[in-house]
């Protein structure tokens, strides 16, 4: 991999050269594209007869950093820069500038009139605004590229990679292009729909939507309510969150990413303590009735706060609580409710409510539902 990185570092230049020397055409597309197999760089499209000359938007699905670059091999397309300042660094990697920084009201006006002019090449939009893995499902699309025109044409783009995932949430486009030139090759399957005109008195949110819903069809995935606004909100909380850096002493099984966060204000203590004292904080937020002492004791032994939690609900360490709210007997110790615990244990073993289904099912309303009624069994139990 790495001797494949270094080479293909010095390939790469000239590919860029030959792309800024040679004018837009086909022989230009052609010469490129042979260049990027030897960078690794495979674009296979099906049914290109499909692809309509006279839609002026493609919409794509968004899986790379490097969507817009590689739809640009096979057809004359321009995706204009939405994010990042303008500069040689936006030009090299194949965006238009409008020089709009205002709202989307003027940046839909600013590609009217660029639609407008029937010479200029067609524009290539992802309305899903970031790249996810594409094997779950789609972003929620925005409207805003939907208001451009009345005729879209659909673009499925599917990406392959031996070893390494082809899209990792938070890297930057400097990472995921060494990573492609690490690897032996990597696939882009582009597939062209049918153009989907504008239904009378559609709104462009449903006009989006219904796009949405026919690409998630031809990908196989899931057509999701989620945005990038919530893509975003996710990576904040996977940083606040991050793993520790001596990660030994986990749960088995446990993730790295769900491990207790150590706070930086504990200096000078030991690592194994620090590790001790944050999970019993964990533990604690689980169980305030529970004294930290006795959480921190169980927690050395075990080393695990799902089953030091298992241990304190089902009596099998003694503790006296620290309010009347946790229990109903302040002098009575723990081990004395550990026949209320059992009984509660039995009492949830059986649900009142209906009982998730043990099938896998088919449609994802019905797979959202009953992992809805799951964790709201556990949410009791845990109340309980």
């Amino acid at each position: 991999g790495l001797c494949l990185l270094v080479l293909r570092l010095f390939i790469g230049v000239h590919v860029f050269l030959v792309s800024c020397a040679l004018p837009d055409s086909v022989l230009r597309r052609f010469i490129v594209r042979v260049m990027c197999s030897v960078l690794g760089i495979f674009v296979r499209q099906s049914d290109p007869r499909l692809r309509d000359v006279s839609v002026r938007v493609y919409i794509a699905n968004h899986v790379t950093q490097f969507d817009h670059n590689v739809i640009n091999l096979l057809t004359s397309c321009n995706t204009p820069a939405l994010n990042g300042a303008p500069g040689f660094i936006c030009w090299s990697r194949g965006f238009m500038e409008l020089g709009v920084t205002g709202s989307r009201a003027e940046l839909v006006d600013s590609l009217k009139v660029y639609s407008s002019h029937r010479g200029n090449p067609p524009l290539l939009l992802f309305p899903e605004e970031a790249a996810t893995n594409g094997r779950a499902g789609l972003l929620r699309f925005s409207s805003w590229p939907f208001s451009i025109l009345d005729v879209v044409q659909p673009v499925a783009l599917q990406v392959q990679r031996p070893l390494i995932t082809v899209s990792v949430a938070d890297s930057s486009w400097i990472a995921e292009l060494l990573w492609t030139f690490f690897v032996p090759f990597t696939v882009y399957q582009v597939r062209w729909m049918p153009s989907v005109p504008r239904r009378a008195e559609e709104l462009s949110e449903d006009f989006a939507l219904r796009v949405q819903e026919l690409l998630a069809m031809e990908l196989g995935v899931v057509s999701t309510r989620l945005t990038a606004a919530d893509k975003t909100e996710h990576m904040k909380r996977l940083r606040h969150t991050s793993p520790l850096p001596f990660a030994p002493g986990g749960c088995p099984g446990q993730p790295l990413a769900a491990r207790p966060r150590i706070p930086s204000s504990l200096t000078g203590v030991a690592p194994e303590d620090m590790r001790i004292m944050a999970m019993a904080q964990r533990v604690k937020e689980v169980l305030p009735h529970v004294p930290l002492e006795v959480i921190r004791i169980d927690l050395a032994q075990t080393s695990c706060v799902d089953t030091t939690i298992a241990n304190l609900l089902e009596g099998r360490v003694a503790f006296f609580p620290e309010s009347k709210e946790a229990g109903t007997d302040l002098s009575a110790p723990s081990t004395s409710q550990a026949a209320a615990a059992s009984g509660i244990q039995g009492s949830v073993a059986v649900p009142s409510s209906k009982p998730a289904t043990m099938q896998f099912a088919k449609s994802p309303v019905e797979r959202h539902l009953s992992l809805q009624e799951r964790k709201r069994a556990l949410y009791d139990y845990a109340r309980r």
